[in-house]
């Protein structure tokens, strides 16, 4: 029976597929293992689940002795040593299609939130001064009829597409290489240069994956690109975006706002985000549902299940 090490607490509801099949530990009376715990059980076991908040590097790889499969809990895989794994002959397998509903319905949710300013609203409400109620003061952003900039246009940015042209926008993208026609017919996205994008755009939406060469791909020379009215949104990685030169951009009004699922340091948050008015802020929170942190659960058990049984198909990074 092969045994599979789980780093977080999952409910059970997501793991049936393995009862009776697999020797499964995970964390009981806690949310997670420790680094060091996994250090000292990693031994013992052929499969490890992290996610994408554990980062599984070459020492401890190289303490897995028996490891043939690193199962991940999400969709991104940067929280893994992917070259290494294959240098050592162990599979990493992702979660893409449990990820892809939830990630762009959050996407288009803070969108909608940072130019409407719903967040802005709701915090100042609150306060002993308000906000003001006048004719045009505060006002907000339109969405419908505006230009939607999609970087990255793969599973979550067509969902994002989907969503973005029934709400009445337009669509262009860029991509690494270009969709085929008929995909951009379906959204009747155009495509750009990066460049032509960050000029044109009115929302613009980073959705590309995290490599060394994506690193920081959004910094200060992108921000003077948009439009003062721009409003920035990243739910892929933190680390795609130089956080100092966006919470500069905000604070200096070259672009109008910010939406952000992810940060470069997480669970840490720029200091200077926070005392901003014009960003809206979540907790790496896309996928934050019971029903879809399931989804993701019954997606990675099932590439578990896939890889040892060939059973059902499994989403191999490497």
């Amino acid at each position: 029976m092969k045994k599979i090490l789980i780093a977080y607490r999952l409910k059970p509801e997501g793991l049936k597929e393995l009862e009776g099949k697999y020797d499964v530990t995970l964390p009981v009376d806690k949310s997670y293992f420790t680094k060091e715990e996994v250090m000292g059980l990693i031994p013992d076991y052929e499969v490890f689940v992290p996610n994408f908040g554990f980062y599984t590097d070459k020492e401890m790889m190289d303490r897995a002795v028996k490891l043939e499969l690193i199962s991940n809990y999400g969709v991104g895989f940067n929280n893994i040593d992917v070259d290494y794994a294959t240098k050592k002959g162990i599979v990493v397998t992702n979660t893409p299609d449990s990820t892809r509903e939830p990630t762009a319905e959050f996407t288009f949710a803070l969108l909608m939130a940072a130019g409407r300013r719903i967040g802005y609203y709701d915090r100042k409400l609150r306060t002993p001064e308000g906000v003001s109620w006048g004719m045009y003061a505060e006002s907000s952003l339109p969405v419908y009829g505006k230009i939607l900039g999609i970087i990255g246009m793969g599973r979550i940015g067509q969902s994002l597409a989907r969503r973005a042209e029934a709400s009445g926008m337009e669509i262009i993208y860029h991509n690494r290489h270009r969709l085929d026609e008929t995909i951009e017919q379906r959204y009747k996205a155009r495509y750009m240069s990066q460049e032509a994008l960050l000029t044109a755009a009115d929302y613009i939406s980073l959705n590309a994956p995290y490599t060394s060469q994506t690193h920081h791909m959004i910094g200060e020379r992108q921000f003077n690109m948009m439009k003062p009215t721009a409003v920035f949104i990243n739910t892929a990685r933190g680390s795609m975006v130089d956080e100092k030169a966006l919470a500069k951009a905000l604070k200096e009004n070259r672009i109008w706002a910010a939406g952000l699922d992810v940060f470069e340091n997480e669970p840490h948050i720029l200091p200077e985000l926070l005392e901003l008015d014009n960003v809206v802020l979540a907790p790496h929170a896309a996928t934050k549902t019971i029903e879809d942190r399931i989804k993701m659960s019954v997606e990675m058990t099932r590439n578990i299940v896939g890889f040892y049984e060939g059973t059902c198909s499994v989403s191999r990074v490497n």
